[in-house]
């Protein structure tokens, strides 16, 4: 006998209850063709206030980006007053200096003046850096402290190359302050500390002209009061020059020595003694002039090539 199967009936569907599909229930009511879109609807004139409000936000952070501020440019004034401040020093503490600091203190001086400062740093720069480094160099602490209080009054022309002019000169005389070491009160050590900060600051302050080629070092000699600039050109003078001279002195001394010792006749012996005395100590001096002109020619030659081979590197 077949038995007949009857399978249970199937439980119904069940009804999800969401408010999203609730609330759009009415709209399958009304068209029931239409795919409804779950997006939010688009609200043109809230978009518009924040678009504008974004836009200005961007335009007010690029236009402070661009601003002096932001790129370092810093006032002048106060750190200038900081350098004067750190060059105020006791009365007669540069004549007090020991003999070693006291070559320290000329090289510092030598570093922020040498080259044409008048022309990297104007005449008004120029001429304050001219002034105290000659102050340095005649240990005048009073001159050097009077110079140091008009610092602050530069501030107006320090604009494009200057400031890197400057700020260079100050960084090198500060590392010569730095190598004095500890002495006294620490003064010299408050100098270096101060004029290489500044000296770094307005190095890289914006404003200087960087489409201009980079002057190439050169190579300078001083003596006392007088400088000059060593050339190539100068150089092979100088050896031209000694050169010359050597020649005199030899050919001076060869008419010296031709001259026999017989041949020298004076009234007593010491007259005597005393021709031949002066006729050596001619011809010593002669072979003397005569060898230094020549060691003096061959090291121009050398240090014009050598010049020359820097220039050209």
């Amino acid at each position: 006998m077949a038995s007949l199967l009857i399978s249970p009936p199937l439980p119904p569907p069940r009804t999800v209850s969401s408010p999203v599909i609730s609330s759009l229930a009415p709209l399958f009511s009304r068209n029931p063709h239409h795919v409804p879109s779950l997006f939010v609807p688009f609200d043109s004139v809230s978009y518009k206030r924040r678009s504008a409000s974004r836009t200005l936000v961007v335009s007010f952070a690029l236009a402070e980006s661009d601003s002096p501020k932001s790129l370092g440019d810093k006032p002048l004034r106060p750190l200038l007053q900081e350098l004067a401040d750190s060059l105020r020093l006791p009365p007669d503490f540069l004549s007090a200096l020991p003999g070693d600091l006291r070559l320290d203190l000329n090289d510092a001086a030598f570093d922020l003046s040498n080259g044409p400062v008048l022309e990297e740093c104007g005449k008004e720069v120029g001429e304050l850096l001219l002034n105290l480094s000659r102050a340095w160099e005649l240990a005048d602490t009073r001159t050097s402290n009077s110079i140091a209080t008009q610092l602050p009054s530069i501030e107006s022309y320090l604009m494009g190359n200057v400031k890197s002019a400057l700020g260079k000169r100050l960084v090198s005389a500060g590392r010569r302050f730095e190598a004095m070491g500890q002495y006294g009160q620490g003064e010299l050590q408050r100098i270096a500390k101060t004029m290489v900060k500044t000296g770094k600051i307005l190095s890289r302050a914006p404003g200087a002209i960087t489409d201009e080629e980079p002057k190439k070092e050169s190579k300078i000699l001083k003596f006392g009061e007088i400088e000059f600039e060593l050339t190539p050109a100068k150089a092979n003078i100088g050896a031209a020059v000694g050169f010359v001279f050597g020649i005199l002195s030899w050919e001076l001394s060869q008419g010296v020595q031709s001259i026999p010792e017989s041949s020298l006749q004076y009234a007593n012996d010491n007259a005597l003694i005393l021709a031949k005395s002066l006729r050596g100590a001619l011809l010593v001096l002669c072979y003397s002039s005569t060898f230094l002109s020549a060691f003096a020619s061959v090291g121009l030659l050398l240090l014009a090539r050598q010049v020359s081979s820097e220039r050209d590197s």
